[in-house]
């Protein structure tokens, strides 16, 4: 059975040549009339796309954890259980975020926001969420065959495929449509579409070879299989809700920010925007450089579902301590070039004013400090879902996200304002400090419960 190194790196490839191409909606929001508008929408946006990623990595963890466990057992007849529950999860899915568009729309003027950055949000926010309703949850079904076929070969280069289709359709919609915002977003849309096709055509593959080599016939099967799925989608996917709730209040706490400078209410719209935009560059640059651990993540819950069907669980702790060794390594040699190199150039190509600039610039040397603490998270916290403890690690991450990242942002905030200092300087501090402590409390839970599982019998 592949180590974690064999299962991670096409991952790490898929996901950062995803997260670099989603610069390309920034660079073409860039070439919009007021660039910073159009980069404080995209900021808004975020924490809601992050609310259709964790519904999309909740149900396509419990499904992949169920089915990977399956798969190591040799229960055929469970993995077609299984196959046929999620089906309903996803129309379920569909229903929701098209609702959640139509929300979007009316609810975008009454936020008390700009009134060009309402409406930036609301054009963007419809087609990117909207349209993304119908394209991203199907590919939960072969995305989750693949990986529990321990093949993220295929996850790579659907990855691939979906952001050269975005890259593409963004140059259309923007440039020769001229459809500005609400092209950008629909261009991350369809663009899903492309991944989806050639990620159904392997899984379709891996299905025929594993019903034809007649190898699955131990008996089993669940007496719910659609609760069976639930019970480690709905925690796990509640942990990435609170990581978008993070995003929701962080832009909050900025939309509320610099009351203390005693500016006319037009005035302290203009810096707040500005806030927001920079925040949205910093958060976009946070979780491009975290994207090798979410794909490491991404690889160790098929693993620990696999070796666990398998009775092999000696193996976890020490995979687990590789993937977190690599981290650290990646985190140094990366993490410091990019803010001494890349940063500056990066804000001064995104932004406009020099206030959002100075703001942006801010982050520099916390950058690498905040990319650091968040990695060991998410590479440790699907092992709760593999592991069956899902509900330990949604208490772990509720106590990461609402007792440490949120109010530590906000204090930091709230000190460098007392202080004097940059508002936003304080959060980025903030948020680095949150960040820290919440990896260390979820990591130290999961290695004992790695521990735990390995000598339990």
């Amino acid at each position: 059975m592949p180590g974690i190194l064999q299962l991670a790196w096409p991952l790490m490839v898929s996901f950062v040549l995803r997260a670099a191409f989603t610069w390309f909606d920034r660079a073409f929001a860039a070439a919009l009339p007021n660039a910073d508008v159009a980069q404080a929408a995209i900021g808004l946006a975020q924490p809601v796309e992050f609310l259709l990623i964790a519904c999309w990595v909740g149900s396509s963890n419990g499904f992949t954890s169920r089915l990977s466990q399956a798969m190591g057992a040799g229960e055929g007849e469970r993995v077609e259980q299984l196959k046929r529950a999620i089906h309903r999860i996803i129309w379920a899915l569909v229903g929701l975020f098209v609702a959640v568009a139509v929300a979007i729309w009316f609810g975008a003027p009454r936020l008390g926001l700009d009134p060009e950055l309402a409406r930036g949000f609301q054009l963007y926010g419809v087609a990117l969420i909207g349209g993304s309703a119908f394209t991203a949850f199907w590919a939960i079904l072969p995305d989750s065959i693949v990986k529990a076929h321990q093949d993220t070969r295929t996850t790579m280069w659907a990855g691939i495929v979906s952001s050269i289709v975005n890259v593409v359709l963004n140059a259309l919609f923007v440039f020769v449509f001229h459809w500005g915002l609400f092209g950008i977003g629909l261009s991350t849309a369809i663009g899903r579409l492309g991944g989806l096709a050639y990620s159904t055509w392997r899984a379709r593959a891996h299905e025929r070879a594993r019903v034809a080599a007649g190898r699955d016939t131990r008996p089993g099967r669940f007496t719910r299989p659609l609760r069976a799925i639930l019970m480690i989608a709905i925690p796990s996917g509640l942990t990435y809700v609170l990581m978008a709730v993070e995003g929701f209040l962080i832009n909050g706490i900025l939309a509320n920010s610099y009351g203390h400078l005693g500016l006319d209410p037009q005035a302290l719209k203009t810096v707040q925007t500005d806030a927001l935009a920079a925040w949205s560059v910093f958060g976009a640059a946070l979780s491009f450089l975290a994207m090798p651990a979410i794909a490491t993540g991404v690889a160790m819950l098929p693993l620990a579902a696999r070796l666990r069907g398998a009775g092999a669980l000696d193996r976890l702790d020490s995979e687990l301590r590789t993937a977190l060794g690599l981290w650290v390594g990646f985190a140094l040699l990366a993490g410091f070039p990019i803010a001494v190199v890349g940063w500056p150039w990066l804000c001064g190509a995104l932004l406009d004013s020099e206030r959002a600039i100075e703001m942006a610039l801010a982050a520099r040397w916390l950058l690498p400090a905040a990319v650091a603490a968040m990695g060991p998270f998410v590479i440790s916290r699907p092992l709760f879902d593999a592991l069956s403890v899902s509900n330990l690690g949604l208490a772990m991450s509720a106590v990461r996200s609402l007792l440490l990242v949120v109010p530590l942002t906000w204090a930091g905030g709230h000190l460098a304002a007392g202080a004097g200092l940059e508002q936003i300087t304080g959060c980025y501090a903030g948020i680095a400090a949150g960040l820290t402590l919440g990896s260390a409390l979820v990591v130290s839970t999961a290695m004992s419960r790695a521990r735990a599982a390995r000598s339990s019998p």
